[in-house]
């Protein structure tokens, strides 16, 4: 890993032309701004804060750095409010892949709750047959692998449904299930059943912990649920404690854990300043996790509500800890291994796009 006083930090501009790899990013809260705009007008949808594009993307942007959860939280209701028809949807789904496309992105998981889309008659498996659409139609002719990942709302009781409209169209383009919502308070237990269904159909399975909760989360995550991933993570930096003097950091027993066992962490550094996790990128756990040894890969988690792109969070963290393409190299790398893609598709992307990108720059 890269010393952060002997190399000077990888500009965005270098950053785009990586190929890199998106595991954690929810497709509501990615949409175009001009797009909520225009399924507004088509859709009937009332109620949007501003109707001029770039007025409406800071509206998001700043709704979400205000430091109120009902702020933030409303603007996921535009999203979602414009977000009811197969043909909106497919819309959206389409648009995302070509915009991660045009950001240097080979391979991407993009989540969603289908429960969220279900307002105006549309069932689960029709809202889940309308992203899978989507990941095709804008996947078409583009250097990118787009797959779906399910999302449960862990306050609700759709979980099971959900997961299983998942297995449905687990060969038409979704590859794993999770639970998303408040994490705080609706530990993974409470859907012990839904996961189990899961991992008897041999779904792979994320789950969101580590973000709002501790401990008791991230440890349900990974032996209730089963996780194979940790959606976020970052809070298995509080079992971590650096020593004074640069001696070997002292770690919980369950960081040590997550450490042994490189469970990978999809973190989403300026979602996690927006969520009150650091107050700078120079001080988010991301850099010692990753100098430690963790899998560490890098997310955007919503790209409109945070103003960002998988490049700019790259570059985000680069600066904030000096990474070099070394560094960058083994998250992307972690990111692609931890890929709820088959083995053989992995393989053939780390050796076609990665590797021989990264073998050129370290």
């Amino acid at each position: 890993m890269t010393d952060p006083e002997s190399v000077s930090a990888l500009s965005a501009e270098e950053l785009a032309e990586a190929p890199k790899v998106l595991l954690h990013d929810h497709l509501d809260g990615g949409l175009r701004p001009a797009t909520v705009i225009e399924l507004a007008e088509e859709t009937g949808y009332e109620g949007l804060p501003e109707t001029e594009e770039q007025a409406l993307a800071q509206w998001f942007y700043d709704a979400c750095n205000s430091g109120s959860l009902v702020r933030y939280l409303d603007t996921f209701e535009h999203t979602m409010g414009v977000m009811q028809t197969h043909d909106a949807i497919v819309r959206v789904a389409a648009e995302a892949v070509e915009d991660l496309a045009n950001d240097g992105v080979v391979y991407a998981e993009i989540r969603f709750a289908p429960e969220l889309f279900t307002q105006r008659g549309l069932s689960l498996d029709q809202a889940v047959a309308a992203v899978c659409e989507g990941l095709r139609e804008g996947s078409s002719g583009r250097n990118i692998v787009a797959r779906a990942l399910v999302d449960g709302m862990r306050q609700n009781n759709l979980v099971s449904q959900a997961f299983e409209a998942a297995t449905v169209y687990r060969d038409h383009g979704v590859v794993g299930v999770d639970i998303a919502g408040p994490e705080l308070g609706f530990l993974p237990s409470l859907h012990r059943e839904a996961f189990g269904e899961a991992s008897r159909a041999n779904m792979h399975i994320t789950c969101h912990a580590g973000e709002a909760d501790g401990y008791e989360s991230i440890w349900e995550a990974l032996h209730v649920a089963g996780a194979e991933r940790l959606g976020h993570g970052v809070r298995i930096a509080d079992e971590v404690s650096e020593a004074s003097g640069g001696g070997a950091p002292r770690l919980g027993r369950l960081a040590q854990y997550v450490l042994d066992r490189q469970i990978p962490l999809e973190v989403a550094p300026t979602s996690n300043l927006q969520t009150g996790i650091a107050d700078t990128y120079a001080g988010h756990p991301i850099g010692v996790l990753h100098r430690i040894g963790f899998a560490v890969t890098v997310n955007t988690d919503n790209r409109l509500m945070s103003n960002c792109t998988t490049t700019s969070e790259l570059a985000a963290v680069s600066d904030a800890f000096g990474w070099g393409w070394a560094d960058v190299a083994r998250v992307e790398v972690n990111a692609m291994q931890a890929a709820f893609l088959p083995y053989e598709e992995r393989e053939r992307l780390l050796r076609e796009q990665l590797v021989p990108f990264y073998a050129e720059h370290v």
